[in-house]
């Protein structure tokens, strides 16, 4: 049986406790995870924070090259890699091929921004009586980081926390979502074989409940970043003090579809983008509002395409959905689709359950008081509901107060353009599904769903402090 340990200042440790990690398609045991203590996060603060001492001294060529040299050996190792999201997530392989090309991607700009990192010149002389100065401003690293990451993409979303933390020089200590501990694992393997020094990361595993009060307050940690749940999200915020923070936070991805839409080809598209990875993803397309006009048609095409979709093991390369990523989330979601069918709700296909998944679930005549409608349902399920304006149709999207993506497909360019002011989200997505992200481009909500930017070039921003440097050119 596989037994982890804690990754500390460039050596593997063992810990008193551990707990017990298991497939969430077969309920087999993986491993016996490492428990850290807060005594042991202190450790690994301490130690990230003797290294950003030295590492903030390297060279923007040298931290670009660790960078690339990730890329390099995760190309090689992608298949491998690819079945650690399968055993410890359920994602089944041809979507954590997916992730894992991202992934590469994500560290990929990561090393191109290590060396990209600008400042501006400020023109002094612009101000009345001022002269014989010059003045610019340059980025400069924070220090130690405290990242702590979900389950959903457990490759990707570390890459959003460590690419752009160690492209600008900060050091790192990570804590993975419980659920999928290997994933990060492996990245501390891949990392030491890049050359990244000891103690730069620090990978702590354990109950996030325990180990994050240490996390986000010990006074050497000058940066959070959280990837989660909105109470998660809103507690650490309360405490980081006057600490940077990002919040990456839940969302519940509304899509308007106009009439002028050729519904032919969107169907397999909206289609994925509901029902990818079980639904377990924060912009997973939960809400579409359809022309009245379409609503039928719609609504038969999109059922239809569902039921084409294969569940089953993740380890197979035909399954399209595999398990929930707890049994107790199975549960969660068949009381919320029980409930919403006593308020009146139509099932129009899915709503089977195993004790491990839930088949693809498409619902009708929701209501906007619903669970499954207002609040983030993380599993696969979707509510379509017919509008008959756009200024309705938008509405209905801004009734929610998660919004990190939405999205609209017309082919009226006025109607795109109104969307795209009047939506309240982190985005607006024309003509395709909110369930996208390139990993260059701002990401991040409004309203609950979150707090400051990803994305390598944002995240840089948010990982560094803009300092002013001035000088005066003679002594009169």
């Amino acid at each position: 049986m596989k037994q982890t340990k804690l990754w500390i200042n460039g050596i593997w440790e063992s810990t008193n406790e551990t707990s017990k990690l298991t497939a969430p398609y077969t309920g087999e045991l993986l491993a016996n995870v490492a428990k850290a203590s807060a005594g042991d996060v202190e450790r690994a603060i301490e130690g990230a924070h003797q290294a950003f001492k030295s590492f903030k001294n390297t060279t923007a060529y040298e931290r670009a090259e660790i960078l690339y040299k990730v890329v390099e050996i995760m190309r090689e190792r992608k298949n491998e890699l690819a079945e650690i999201l399968a055993d410890e997530a359920a994602k089944p392989i041809s979507a954590g091929l997916t992730e894992l090309d991202r992934t590469i991607a994500t560290y990929q700009f990561a090393a191109e921004a290590a060396k990209q990192s600008t400042g501006e010149t400020i023109p002094m002389d612009a101000a009345p009586g001022v002269k014989d100065r010059i003045g610019y401003t340059k980025r400069v690293p924070l220090g130690v980081v405290s990242a702590i990451t979900p389950f959903n993409f457990p490759f990707n979303l570390v890459a959003h926390k460590l690419g752009p933390a160690f492209a600008v020089g900060n050091t790192v200590v990570l804590k993975p979502a419980s659920q999928t501990p290997l994933s990060a694992l492996a990245m501390a393997e891949i990392f030491k074989e890049a050359g990244l020094p000891d103690g730069a990361l620090q990978i702590v595993t354990g109950s996030g409940g325990e180990l994050s009060e240490t996390l986000v307050t010990h006074p050497l940690v000058k940066k959070v970043t959280f990837t989660g749940s909105g109470a998660v999200g809103l507690k650490i915020k309360e405490k980081v003090g006057l600490r940077k923070i990002t919040l990456e936070l839940g969302s519940n991805a509304a899509l308007i579809v106009e009439p002028s839409t050729p519904l032919e080809k969107i169907m397999k598209r909206c289609v994925g983008g509901a029902f990818g990875f079980a639904g377990q993803v924060c912009i997973s397309l939960q809400r579409i509002y359809v022309h009245s006009s379409i609503y039928e048609a719609f609504t038969k095409a999109f059922v239809e395409e569902t039921k084409k979709l294969v569940v089953g093991d993740p380890h197979n390369e035909k399954t399209d959905v595999s398990a929930m990523i707890h049994p107790d989330e199975v549960s969660r979601i068949k009381e919320w689709i029980e409930q919403a069918k006593q308020q009146g709700a139509t099932v129009a296909t899915g709503a089977e359950f195993t004790e491990r998944t839930c088949s693809p679930t498409v619902m009708t005549n929701v209501k906007s008081d619903m669970k499954i409608v207002c609040q983030e349902t993380f599993a696969p399920i979707v509510s379509i509901v017919p509008y008959d304006t756009l200024d309705e149709a938008i509405a209905l999207v801004n009734e929610s107060e998660l919004a990190l993506n939405a999205g609209i497909y017309t082919n009226v360019l006025t109607d795109a353009m109104k969307a795209a002011e009047e939506i309240e989200a982190g985005a607006v997505i024309i003509n395709d599904i909110p369930t996208f992200r390139v990993d260059n481009m701002p990401y991040g909500g409004v309203k609950m769903s979150g707090y400051g930017k990803e994305g390598i070039k944002y995240a840089v921003e948010e990982m560094t402090d803009l300092k002013f440097i001035t000088m005066k050119l003679n002594y009169e």
